[in-house]
């Protein structure tokens, strides 16, 4: 098994706009998270995944892209980049960008001289059409057309809004221009890429006509722009020009890509370090569907989705495992039946947090998961930030649903449920900013604060914080990074088991997993219901960690258990 540096490193998630507001305008920044770096180390955390803060009109929250060279202006300048970049590595933390090279802005000065000048050489660094009839009428991944019509009458592709133009990677002149920028910053300090969307990258271009799959009378467009033949060459090429050249790490956003196709993905030549997987986040929905049509599942169906990727990926490379990030509700009230249970929060969140953190792979966790963070109410689409949650709204008051309807479908699903601001205190706005932040905080829960849970022994962040040093300072580290992993079946189907398996190997960097390892295994244990159920451990085992007081033989409602026999 090859060491890396990263299959042992802690990632962290941040979502600038609302992690920490260092001037006081409503909105997070560059220097808010420099001021962080403390807490974060404090935390555990070794390497951290920043959501854009390229220069942008933020139609989409920074991932559509108008500079790739500067640094939106809310968020600072490229001396505070520098700066965090700087402090970060000082600090032992890696940071890795997230990198969007699917579409652009609207505003990018690329796709601003394309519609300026049809015979610009910009023109072909995108995809236009003169005419679209008898071309496939696709639905974007937000909702309404792909195709939008210019002033001079041709037509501009868009996977995703109106305002984000895909890239035409048929163009050779386009993708080398992306890999000096990519470059530009690898050598700034950078150690790395998350990869935005970036299964859409090659598309079948004369768009074939193909039935509808949808009330709107559309089709989803990865149906003809999703892990298509030809991506292999583009995604050798991308890494052979980049990141391929150091011991830089990549996390690539890819659906659409099947099991057989993984070892391509990720295998030892890969086109990635890791990859995440969506086949269980998104099991309360289907694909291409109105957020309200919620699907029922089953906890037996869900574990299948979270052990079957574990199989496939220990066979060919390196899990990437989360429960949050910027694109998913919170996880309290999503992934158990009974949905949000106040008195049972915080068993809850640490039952989710034991459940993925302990996976075979390197554990990424969303800001304010580690403090039990969960959904707010909103009352009028007006609230709303987020682009995808306007277009589902539009479409359930399309479809004939009352605006009280359409409203709970955002609730249940929006994106802006994650990207609420932090929650550092109980001060106003818990400590984001002295402004009206640009996203209204929480209004649902007042006790999740750093401050807080700090000095509660018993909080979300001390179990996250202990969950931190039993993987990666402690006897088990070995095991916990690099021992194989084992589904098992139990009686109840509302228990979820796996354990971990020692394996002996020198581990890459400092994280403890060169100490003396033990021979021991180790047990994980959810209870992913809200009743007693028996459950026994061998009067050999050690507890290691729980959600409980103690273990009395009985799993209590959410109760998680990990031990070592």
């Amino acid at each position: 098994m090859d060491k890396k540096w990263w299959k042992e490193a802690v990632f962290y998630q941040i979502y600038p706009r609302s992690f920490y507001d260092s001037n006081g305008d409503g909105i997070g920044d560059l220097k808010g998270i420099t001021e962080k770096l403390p807490y974060l180390k404090e935390l555990g955390v070794t390497a951290v995944w920043i959501c854009p803060f390229f220069k942008s009109p933020m139609k989409d929250n920074g991932y559509d892209i108008s500079d790739y060279y500067d640094v939106n202006p809310e968020f600072g300048t490229i001396e505070d980049a520098d700066e965090l970049i700087r402090c970060a590595n000082e600090n032992g933390i890696k940071i890795i960008m997230d990198m969007v090279i699917n579409h652009t802005s609207d505003q990018h000065r690329w796709f601003q001289e394309a519609c300026r000048d049809r015979h610009s050489k910009y023109r072909n660094y995108y995809i236009f059409k003169n005419n679209i009839d008898g071309l496939a009428d696709l639905r974007s991944n937000f909702g309404g057309s792909t195709w939008t019509q210019i002033e001079d009458g041709s037509w501009y592709f868009h996977s995703f809004a109106k305002e984000q133009p895909d890239l035409n990677w048929e163009c050779e002149e386009m993708r080398q221009e992306l890999y000096d920028m990519m470059n530009w910053w690898l050598d700034k300090g950078v150690t790395g890429f998350r990869m935005d969307a970036i299964t859409f990258i090659k598309k079948d271009l004369s768009f074939p006509p193909m039935p509808s799959d949808g009330e709107d009378g559309r089709c989803d467009v990865g149906k003809c722009c999703l892990n298509r033949p030809g991506i292999d060459e583009f995604l050798h090429e991308l890494k052979l020009n980049t990141y391929g050249r150091g011991d830089f790490v990549t996390v690539a956003e890819t659906p659409g890509v099947p099991s057989k196709d993984l070892d391509k993905y990720i295998g030892r030549d890969g086109h990635f370090s890791m990859i995440f997987d969506f086949s269980y986040t998104d099991i309360d929905i289907n694909p291409g569907d109105l957020w309200l049509h919620q699907r029922d599942w089953t906890i037996e169906e869900f574990k299948d989705k979270l052990f079957t990727n574990q199989r496939l990926v220990k066979k060919i490379g390196w899990a990437a495992n989360y429960l949050e990030n910027h694109d998913q509700p919170r996880s309290i009230g999503k992934y158990f039946p009974a949905g949000d249970i106040p008195e049972y929060r915080t068993q809850m969140a640490k039952a989710l947090g034991a459940l993925f953190f302990f996976l075979k792979g390197t554990p990424f966790v969303y800001q304010g998961q580690e403090l039990g963070m969960i959904n707010t109410h909103f009352d009028n689409i007006d609230e709303l930030d987020d682009i995808n949650s306007k277009g589902q709204y539009a479409r359930c008051l399309e479809a004939g649903y009352s605006e009280t309807e359409a409203m709970e479908s955002v609730n249940i699903r929006s994106r802006d449920q994650s990207r609420l601001p932090m929650q550092w205190n109980s001060e106003k706005n818990f400590g984001f900013s002295a402004h009206e932040p640009w996203l209204a905080c929480n209004n649902q829960c007042d006790l999740q604060t750093v401050e807080l849970e700090s000095v509660d022994k018993n909080s979300v962040l001390n179990f996250y914080k202990a969950m931190i040093q039993l993987r990666n300072h402690s006897e088990y580290t070995q095991t916990l990074i690099y021992g194989d992993l084992e589904d098992v079946e139990t009686d109840n189907a509302g228990i979820i088991v796996y354990r971990r398996k020692p394996v002996q190997i020198e581990c890459a960097c400092g994280t403890g997993a060169n100490a003396e390892s033990t021979d021991r295994t180790v047990y994980v244990v959810v209870n992913m219901t809200g009743e007693d159920v028996g459950y026994a451990i061998p009067e050999t085992a050690d507890v290691l960690m729980g959600n409980y007081a103690d273990y009395d033989g009985t799993l209590r409602p959410y109760e998680t258990v990990v031990y070592a026999v």
